[in-house]
């Protein structure tokens, strides 16, 4: 027996629903869009107040003595020869001296750190 072939079924007649008595009219609108937005910048104002103040800053140095609780390197002048190039970008494999880690550094962050270039004055 193929579909078109069964018999037609009637449809139960859909009952209407009561009505509540709850109608929104445009004053109601004129009213309650401004008060949601206004809760809803609010909350989200809050939100991005107390993410910042929980959030704990990044870290600098992410792989040169971590085991220190600060890391401090001192050199003398007599010892610098006519020039000394230092690392600020925590990233020099030959760290504290820079070794141009800086450039691909600046280049993914968009930071414009540099060396700090010692050196001493012409006699």
């Amino acid at each position: 027996m193929s579909a078109t072939h069964l018999p037609a079924m009637p449809m139960p007649p859909i009952p209407d629903l009561p009505s509540s008595g709850f109608r929104l009219t445009k004053e109601h609108f004129l009213v309650a869009v401004p008060v949601a937005v206004v809760a809803a910048v609010g909350g989200f104002l809050v939100s991005q107040y107390l993410n910042r103040r929980s959030c704990k800053k990044g870290q600098v140095n992410t792989c040169i003595n971590k085991d220190s609780p600060k890391v401090v390197h001192s050199f003398d002048m007599e010892d610098i020869a006519t020039k000394a190039v230092y690392c600020r970008c925590w990233k020099s494999k030959k760290f504290p001296y820079c070794d141009g880690s800086h450039t691909k550094h600046n280049e993914e962050t968009g930071d414009n750190v540099g060396p700090l270039i010692i050196k001493k004055k012409d006699a």
